[in-house]
């Protein structure tokens, strides 16, 4: 049912902008939406490429920026030109906790993170639109950090 409703979405999106409706806008639709996680538009690319979907990689990136404007994707920035993309539809808001050694993305809610930027907002007399909170830190168990096993091996 979400998908149906993301494709209602991006059809009128795309229509009142007047931006052409294809076939290959909803192709890329389709695949985001699915992505299981952050992913930056080239992992998006390369997934599809294994499909043999013939989507090119400027259709991918100029329709990613698409689904941002109208909300179906948000776009994340986790540092040193880590750009990634998440679908709207399927997950409640939530905040970002990142490994500044191996990438690693992990997804938290926390009431009082919550809270804040409505309180901040009021305070100062804002209106929130969105917020975005993230942690940049380093895995406690180096074990399970990719880093430190890619480091282990050599």
């Amino acid at each position: 049912m979400k998908e149906q409703q993301a494709a209602e979405i991006f059809r009128k999106y795309l229509k009142d902008g007047k931006n052409r409706i294809t076939p290959e806008r909803f192709e890329v639709l389709d695949s985001a939406i699915k992505y299981d996680g952050h992913f930056a538009a080239d992992d998006l690319f390369l997934q599809m490429k294994k499909k043999k979907s013939r989507v090119s990689r400027a259709t991918v990136y100029n329709t990613l920026e698409l689904l941002v404007q109208c909300d179906i994707l948000t776009k994340r920035n986790f540092g040193e030109n880590m750009t990634r993309y998440e679908s709207t539809l399927k997950k409640q808001s939530h905040d970002h906790l990142i490994c500044v050694d191996c990438g690693r993305i992990v997804e938290f809610i926390n009431p009082k993170i919550k809270a804040l930027p409505e309180e901040i907002s009021n305070e100062l007399g804002f209106n929130v639109e969105s917020y975005s909170f993230n942690i940049f830190a380093r895995c406690k168990n180096n074990k399970e950090c990719q880093h430190h096993k890619k480091q282990a091996s050599k």
